[in-house]
């Protein structure tokens, strides 16, 4: 049974999203935009609001009136029920599915203790002792978080995953070894059988302890002293992990990216251990922060490697990422995840192979020698031409040359720095390659901009004399836009008081996220004869940057 759907609404930076997801997850995003927000939600869909209760602070801007809800559609439900070690549990659960083999269930802060579900779109009411069986039905859930360290996986305890299977494989042992029945006929001989001589000794020193304490308290009659078996479970206490890796020491000696490598090893083998016996056929959702944490290149991609076959069975993998590694490779039933935040409010796009190389770009700092040979490169303003132009781009021409779009983000010094990087990075090959190649295309500068760009194009004379340069007629891109009417965003083409103007509240009503929805808008819903039509720059923008490919 895996995750088929997750919805999660009013959850610290989430205000509201909803995707299907995959066998195999990757969420990508910059520092502080909420990957670590998505993994507590499903957190708190498993474990409720912790010992602490619900606090404000998880609700979306701290607004107390917010309800949070995460709802999770979970898919091969039948084949869950099925496996089901309890048979009570199974009954309970096989008669809520019926024929059915999906099931929604969320959780959300209006009774935090308790869990909706539906099937078949009808909220099912099982009664109470539900929950019992819906924790034994449910993957088991395991979030491995960047404050997790090697000690709380790998140390022994009752608890921990490799005291967990240490504890399990020697009560297996004990339990059929001929050594430990015989071991354990000894012991009472020696301690509790009548010809004992321990325990004659220790009777004499009990009736001397009985005839002191009777001067206290008359009434005592006898004191025994009693040896009990030992408890074995309690040698693995002192037990130590050593590694050889050329060199043997403790696992505690060595580096992060080991001790790492080998939390995530024992947590595998855990899920492992834990079908192989009393879960079997259970099915894992591994949840993994930052799972390149402390991992050179090569062995984060040997973990995608390890982490992907354990998606290919019954278990389900979700990773949060700052790592190209983890992005780069197409696998099997993999989706990625790109998580951004604006405002204050993450939102998360699923990316396909046309806006992949894009995210890895941002991966790897957002600079273009980190990128191999593009075709040509396209330098635009802002954030809005970025999202208007790669939709455009992918809806209308997806066959032209491969142009790789960079934001200046409406600065002409990063626009130098751009073209800088680009000639830099190149400079091995003994070639500009790029220097006559590369497009620049900017909105109508304003007064106090105009002279900068003068400078700039004084600087770099070749980009108008070999037809590099473009610029909009519009100070916005927004008012470059065709007419058209839109439900939700009015006529796409704005005016420069709509633009300007300023809402009731004192904020500004045309905010850049509002800006960056309606360039998603127009550049999904624009036909390829309004594009070329009514956007003629841009277009003969695009079309120099293909003819004069690489």
């Amino acid at each position: 049974m895996k995750i088929s759907k997750i919805k999660i609404e009013n959850f610290r930076s989430i205000k509201s999203t909803e995707f299907t997801t995959n066998n195999f997850n990757i969420v990508v995003g910059q520092n502080n935009c909420g990957k670590t927000n998505f993994f507590e939600a499903i957190e708190f869909f498993f474990n409720g609001a912790g010992r602490g209760g619900l606090s404000n602070d998880l609700k979306f801007k701290r607004l107390t009136d917010l309800e949070i809800l995460v709802e999770i559609e979970f898919s091969g439900a039948q084949e869950g029920a099925d496996k089901m070690r309890n048979d009570v549990n199974k009954t309970k659960i096989q008669k809520v599915l019926g024929d059915s083999d999906t099931v929604i269930i969320s959780r959300s802060s209006q009774d935090v203790r308790k869990r909706k579900v539906v099937v078949n779109g009808k909220e099912v009411n099982p009664g109470t002792g539900f929950d019992s069986a819906l924790n034994d039905f449910l993957p088991k859930f395991e979030y491995i978080n960047t404050k997790q360290y090697y000690d709380s996986v790998a140390k022994y305890s009752k608890t921990t995953p490799i005291g967990i299977m240490l504890s399990g494989v020697l009560s297996a042992i004990l339990e059929s070894n001929d050594q430990y029945q015989d071991f354990q006929q000894k012991f009472t001989q020696l301690f509790e059988g009548e010809d004992s001589e321990i325990k004659t000794q220790f009777d004499l020193v009990g009736g001397k302890v009985k005839v002191n304490l009777q001067k206290q308290f008359p009434d005592t009659s006898k004191v025994n002293f009693e040896v009990t078996p030992p408890v074995f479970d309690d040698l693995l206490r002192n037990f130590e992990t050593t590694i050889d890796d050329g060199i043997e020491t403790t696992a505690a000696e060595k580096g992060d990216g080991m001790q790492r490598a080998l939390m995530l090893a024992i947590i595998q083998t855990y899920s492992e251990f834990r079908k192989e016996n009393e879960d079997q056929g259970k099915s894992f959702l591994f949840f993994i922060d930052e799972a390149e944490l402390h991992l050179h290149p090569t062995a984060q991609r040997n973990l995608k490697n390890v982490l992907h076959q354990l998606s290919e069975s019954t278990d389900q993998v979700f990773i949060n990422t700052h790592s190209s590694v983890f992005v780069a490779d197409n696998y099997p039933n993999q989706k990625i995840f790109k998580a951004e935040k604006t405002e204050g409010e993450t939102i998360f796009e699923s990316a396909d192979d046309f806006t992949k190389p894009y995210i890895v770009f941002e991966l790897l700092g957002g600079s273009p020698s980190d990128l191999l040979l593009p075709r040509n490169f396209l330098i635009v303003e802002g954030l809005s031409e970025f999202e208007f132009l790669t939709r455009v781009i992918k809806r209308f021409y997806p066959d032209k040359p491969k142009v790789q779009i960079i934001k200046a983000n409406g600065d002409m010094d990063q626009a130098e720095r751009t073209i800088n990087a680009i000639e830099k990075v190149f400079t091995p090959l003994n070639s500009s390659i790029y220097g006559d190649k590369h497009i620049i295309l900017i909105d109508l500068p304003s007064a106090q901009t105009q002279g900068g760009v003068t400078d700039f194009l004084q600087r770099y004379p070749n980009l108008n004399s070999n037809n590099q340069f473009f610029q909009i007629p519009n100070r916005d891109l927004e008012q470059y836009y065709p007419n058209q009417h839109d439900p939700v965003y009015g006529n796409w083409r704005k005016t420069q008081t709509e633009l300007d103007a300023i809402s009731e509240g004192g904020n500004k009503s045309f905010t850049g996220k509002r800006k960056r929805q309606l360039a998603k808008t127009v550049g999904e819903k624009i036909t390829q004869i309004q594009f070329e039509g009514e956007m003629p720059i841009i277009f003969e923008s695009l079309k120099r940057a293909w003819e004069l490919a690489y």
